[in-house]
Order: structure tokens, then sequence, then C-alpha cells
């Protein structure tokens, strides 16, 4: 039988075994060294950074594999491409101190880290200054000490990076702090690690965030049916069980879920796991990954595919983000989409 202290460093070992290096992913996958130049330009840029058992889940041998090209760095990425921002949100202005972003009212973001457990080559944050944002003890004490300040902040945000790469003493500490601030009534955690990593998911860390008279909610992090293994299942019953409410954001990506059918069977497959799907996002147009990008339309075509085949409950809000709006702008309109 396996020590408590095993179970305790098993995701930390993990994590720090994810590949890094794109010839070593390259070999593992049985793939063509021709694409290793490419992979190894661009991850100067953005490094590569994938966990072994994400990794397992993918074809080997299949350079259009749809978790692989989420995580494979590409020549395209280098391209600098009109009408893409390195901040396409516009973050800085809402970054009134470091560690913390205040975009929409009743509501606080905290870049709790600027690592994750995987780099999605995807990510509107692969050019964020997380080196400006990682304030330290004291920084953080001001964060706190502003939303004690303001009343109208119900919810705080814990992202990054991935929250989860933080120590659970760390997390505990943090929520125990939120607890005393009488105005909140929400933790939301946004994290990758329960699909990608889900041996991060231990009971000591379900015991750090839920140890509280907080409402914890955790929103995941998953763009394809095949995401999901038996090992995700077992963490998300855990998390359930401990009456953690679990939400998905899925964002849509060229050639990796850019069809109806496999979206059903995402948003099937998410709900039998235990997680509502809640928000299916265009893609953020940050610099480095236009080639992931779908046209408004055919993401209007895709979701209404969704809705004519789906409970109501089953189809997340379709949604994009425009600096400066006071909300996530919903882009449901279907009215072209007639047969």
């Amino acid at each position: 039988m396996k020590s408590n202290s095993s179970k305790k460093y098993s995701w930390q070992t993990a994590l720090a075994q994810a590949i890094t290096d794109p010839e070593e992913l390259l070999e593992l996958l049985n793939l063509d060294k021709n694409f290793l130049k490419s992979a190894q330009q661009a991850s100067r840029e953005f490094p590569l950074k994938v966990p072994r058992s994400f990794i397992a889940r993918m074809d080997k041998s299949n350079i259009n594999d749809p978790l692989l090209k989420q995580v494979l760095p590409i020549q395209a990425e280098l391209e600098v491409i009109e009408g893409y921002d390195q901040d396409p949100l516009n973050e800085k202005q809402f970054n009134p101190i470091p560690g913390l972003l205040h975009k929409y009212h009743g509501r606080v973001l905290l870049t709790f880290t600027g690592t994750c457990g995987i780099n999605c080559r995807y990510c509107f944050r692969r050019h964020f200054a997380y080196e400006e944002n990682n304030p330290g003890s004291a920084g953080w004490e001001k964060a706190l000490f502003y939303i004690k300040e303001d009343s109208s902040i119900s919810e705080v945000i814990l992202s990054g990076g991935d929250p989860l790469v933080a120590t659970d003493t760390t997390l505990k500490t943090l929520t125990e702090k939120l607890t005393q601030i009488p105005h909140i009534k929400r933790l939301r955690i946004h994290s990758r690690m329960p699909i990608v990593l889900p041996e991060r998911i231990t009971q000591e860390f379900i015991s750090a965030i839920t140890a509280s008279n907080l409402k914890t909610i955790m929103v995941v992090h998953c763009n394809h049916p095949r995401e999901i293994n038996a090992e995700v299942k077992h963490a998300i019953q855990s998390l359930t069980q401990s009456g953690v409410s679990l939400l998905n954001q899925t964002v849509l990506l060229k050639d990796v879920n850019d069809k109806v059918d496999t979206l059903i069977e995402l948003s099937e497959k998410l709900f039998e796991t235990g997680i509502q799907p809640y928000y299916l996002h265009v893609l953020d147009k940050v610099q480095g990954a236009a080639h992931f990008d779908l046209n408004l339309e055919l993401a209007r075509k895709l979701h209404w595919g969704m809705a004519q085949r789906l409970s109501g409950y089953l189809v997340p809000k379709l949604v994009c983000e425009q600096p400066g709006a006071p909300a996530k702008l919903p882009l449901e309109s279907w009215e072209f989409c007639t047969d």
C-alpha cells in the first residue's frame, strides 16, 4: 500500500516529467523528423509543455491528431498576422495592481501563477507579462485588500497560468483569507489540470478548496472528447462528490473540433462525466494562433448544428470576448442557418 506522502507528490512528479523537448515528443509519437526544425523554432517563442499522460491519449504516427494539434509548436505560429495581437483582450487596461484583473462587475480574477500543466498553442495569454503579475506575499495582501475594499465583488476567480500548479497549502491559505471577507460568496477556479493531469485532483487538494463557507466552482477546459479518459472521469467524480460545481469551456479550433459530430460527442461525454457544458468560445485573436481561427459564420453553423440535435442543457453558449465589453458577447444568431 502506498503511503500518503507518495500520493501527495505523484502529481508533482508527473508535472516535472512533462515533455518540453519537441524532438522527444516526435519520437514518442513516431512522427516524421521533418517537423522538428519548425517545432523547435516555434517552441523558442512559446515553450512546448505537455504531460505524458495526455500524450498517451494521442494516436501515434498521426500528425493530424486533434490532441497533438493543440500542443505541437508549428511554423505558422511565427507568422505575424494582421488583426491578431499579443494582448487581444487589452487586459493591461484592467490590471490595477499586480496579480489582479478586474474586467467585469462583481468579480475579479487573480493570475495566481504564470505556469501551466500544459502549454496550449492557442492560449490567449501566451504573451502575458506574468513576471509583472507575480507580486509575492506582500503583493497578494494588496490584492486581498483591494477585494476587501470593494463590496460589489462577490466572486473571486483563480486563473493564470493554472492555479492548480500551486501547492495545496497555498490554495488553502488563500481560500481561508477569502472566507474572511464578508461579501465574497463564491470561489471560481479555472483549470485545465483535471483534464490533462487528473492526478492533481487529490483529497488534500479537494479539502483545501472546499474547507470554507464559499461556494466552489471549477471551470475546466476540454476541447475534444478523446481528452476524457477513465482517470479524468475518476478525478471529476471526486470533485462532484465533494460538492464542487463543474463547468466546461471549449475553444473552437480549426482541424481540432470544427465538426458538429465532434462537438456533440464532446457535450455528451462531458455531461456523462459530471461536467456541465458552459461556453463555446470563438478564438481570441492572439498573435501566434491565427491558424486555429474559424470565421463567425462557421462558428454559428456549428453551434446551430448542435442545437438541432441536443437537449438545450447540453448546448454551451457560443460567445466571444471584446476588450472593454461588460460581459462575454453571445453569438447565438441562427437566422441564416435555416435548412
